[in-house]
């Protein structure tokens, strides 16, 4: 999923850690995204969470789509901040699932915000590279 996904290349988020319903990215805050206060912009906050929320979702096998998200800025942050999103699996039932996103200061730790996103899996799966597709190798993946 990294391997296509320029927004989070782009802006130089890093993966720190992924297991099952969970995943761990880290950004660091350049002057280019904040705001005429000084501050992170909401968007590139929600955008980090939104992300660790995307990768901890799709940890299944599933592809996976936000339903629904919501966040809350805490604190502030500023250029140079390294921020680092925790995404973590609460429930999943049937195709949809809940996941919870607390954005922190490295190293200190503070809390800069908490996302909270609903996801719906699609009835296609992840083509997992490693294994051969069904229908043998030259089966194309449905996406």
């Amino acid at each position: 999923m990294y391997a296509d996904d320029k927004v989070a290349q782009d802006l130089g988020m890093e993966i720190a850690g992924i297991a099952p319903g969970r995943a761990v990215l880290r950004m660091t805050l350049t002057p280019a995204m904040v705001n005429g206060h000084g501050i992170a912009h909401g968007g590139y906050l929600f955008l980090l969470a939104d992300s660790a929320f995307a990768y901890a979702c799709n940890t299944h096998g599933d592809v996976t789509v936000a339903a629904s998200a919501d966040v809350v800025f805490v604190a502030p942050a500023r250029a140079g901040d390294v921020l680092e999103a925790t995404a973590v699996e609460r429930t999943r039932y049937g195709r949809s699932g809940v996941y919870d996103v607390t954005v922190r200061r490295v190293p200190d730790g503070d809390v800069i915000a908490e996302f909270r996103g609903g996801s719906r899996s699609r009835r296609e799966r992840v083509l997992d590279e490693a294994a051969e597709p069904p229908g043998g190798a030259s089966a194309e993946p449905s996406r």
